[in-house]
């Protein structure tokens, strides 16, 4: 029974990616935290498990054709985002349970607020 509950937020957060553009852990993070039942920390490293496959590759060749790619800043942010997850995941395995489940639902609210103020 978990496996569909899997497939439904794998799906869930495809779906949400190509359309909106975001990364699978806005979506994923809380679906495992509160439909799976996973702990923050446990949900965070199953979130990047599967950046580990190209993912996001059939999304990629959409917008590519569609001419809304720019490979000199992806490369970038790729090379800068390899680097520092390794830092950030350090750091965030070093916060406990519940003050990490905060920081991450505060940063959602955060996120919220910026793109809805239209700035």
């Amino acid at each position: 029974m978990d496996y569909l509950l899997y497939v439904f937020i794998g799906l869930s957060a495809g779906l949400f990616s190509g359309i909106f553009g975001l990364g699978g852990g806005v979506v994923i993070v809380p679906a495992l935290v509160y439909l799976a039942k996973f702990s923050q920390h446990t949900a965070q490293g199953t979130s990047v498990a599967m950046l580990l496959p190209p993912i996001g590759a059939l999304a990629f060749y959409k917008y590519w054709g569609a001419g809304h790619v720019q490979i000199v800043p992806a490369l970038i942010l790729s090379a800068s985002f390899f680097f520092f997850a390794w830092i950030g995941s350090s750091i965030a395995l070093s916060i406990p349970e519940l003050m990490m489940k905060r920081i991450f639902g505060g940063m959602l609210i955060a996120i919220g607020i910026f793109m809805l103020s239209g700035k």
